[in-house]
């Protein structure tokens, strides 16, 4: 027993799609979509091509479209690649589909949701707080309280890499059929855990090879073998990505270790123009005292120098000076010896003058007066 990889658009259309699939897509949708108390209990498929009311839209291609009882619009897709701007395609083809219900002059009130089911076979949202989550549904939100806004448009994404349950851990329907889309292009046998569910039974014998046309397996394969070209050349692309990351990394941490290279150099350089300018500051100080002391001991020696040489004028002053005085004293004592022998001659004088008026009977009296001499000495010029 073989059944088709339900992963391609084509297998995935066909299991959930057609026409006789309707059952089928009802359980997938309540499993997935979850609408607690109010399941899904009729629903209409119709042609997933979304062409634009208004020509400036871009036409958009989807796996599933299927309007339900209520008139909600959901939209499924099965995406197997990691393409580039796929997140905004999904919102973009939910947001179409809201949009585009109303003609001209229709009113607002007339809107209803719609919802985008995406299935993807990769990861989609690496986040931390996601990673282990395999389905995630996202609505509006207040951004502070986390307040729903009107449930208009709704994103709810299966991400199929994170599903790792085995057959015995399924628990429930959404476990079931998200184990279905997975792994029954591998299964080679009719598990009695999925079998046991009428629908899940009913879209293993659509996706039994055997209930195929030729046509419909050549497609199949058409599809297949076009998902592993694609994704050998997204894996090349990744690869080229990841090389080219490795490649700025590696220059990142070579211009990095060039920078600290050139910034340790700096360092060092800035380190020995320190250490050479603390050296010349060193020796200039060295230089600079070994001349203030050279100064110093010039000046000390031209003080002494000084000092000495005036000691020497001094003592040669006060030689000199000496020298002067003895001379004066000797001036002095010439002149006292001359005013003595001048005084000595002039009595001399006087006594003879004296001595003659006597003998010429002249009166004491009047030798005194004309001699000044005294009595004494005038008398005494008589014996």
């Amino acid at each position: 027993m073989q059944f088709i990889d339900v992963t391609t658009d084509f297998a995935f259309k066909k299991v959930f799609g057609s026409q006789q699939s309707k059952d089928i897509l009802i359980s997938f949708l309540n499993a997935l979509l979850n609408f607690g108390n109010h399941p899904i209990v009729n629903l209409t498929i119709v042609d997933p091509y979304q062409a634009p009311l208004v020509a400036t839209l871009k036409n958009t291609f989807v796996d599933i479209k299927a309007y339900l009882d209520n008139g909600t619009q959901v939209i499924i897709e099965m995406q197997v690649l990691n393409q580039a701007g796929f997140d905004k395609r999904v919102l973009s083809n939910v947001a179409k589909a809201y949009i585009t219900q109303l003609e001209k002059g229709d009113k607002y009130t007339e809107l209803n949701p719609a919802i985008g089911l995406t299935v993807t076979d990769f990861v989609m949202f690496p986040q931390k707080q996601l990673e282990s989550q395999v389905i995630t549904d996202y609505t509006f939100l207040e951004r502070h309280h986390k307040v729903p806004y009107p449930e208009e448009m709704r994103l709810v994404f299966v991400e199929l890499p994170k599903f790792e349950k085995k057959l015995r851990q399924l628990k429930g329907m959404a476990d079931k059929w998200i184990y279905f889309v997975k792994n029954v292009g591998s299964m080679k046998s009719l598990p009695k855990t999925l079998a046991n569910d009428k629908d899940i039974n009913q879209a293993l014998t659509i996706a039994n090879t055997t209930s195929l046309t030729l046509k419909e397996l050549e497609l199949q394969e058409k599809k297949l073998r076009w998902l592993r070209e694609q994704k050998d050349n997204l894996a090349r692309a990744e690869q080229a990505e990841a090389d080219l990351e490795a490649a700025l990394e590696k220059a990142k941490a070579e211009k990095q270790a060039v920078l600290e290279k050139a910034k340790a150099e700096k360092q060092a350089a800035l380190k020995n123009a320190e250490a050479e300018k603390q050296a010349v500051l060193e020796k200039a100080k060295a230089e600079k005292q070994a001349a203030l002391k050279n100064a110093e001991a010039e000046k000390q020696a031209v003080l002494e120098k000084a000092k000495a040489e005036k000691q020497t004028a001094l003592k040669n002053a006060e030689a000199e000076k000496q020298q002067v005085e003895a001379e004066k004293q000797q001036v002095e004592a010439e002149k006292q010896a001359a005013l003595k022998k001048a005084k000595n001659a002039e009595k001399a004088a006087k006594l003879q003058i004296a001595k003659q008026m006597l003998q010429a009977h002249a009166d004491i009296a009047f030798i005194r007066q004309v001699t000044g001499l005294k009595k004494v000495e005038i008398t005494k010029l008589k014996e």
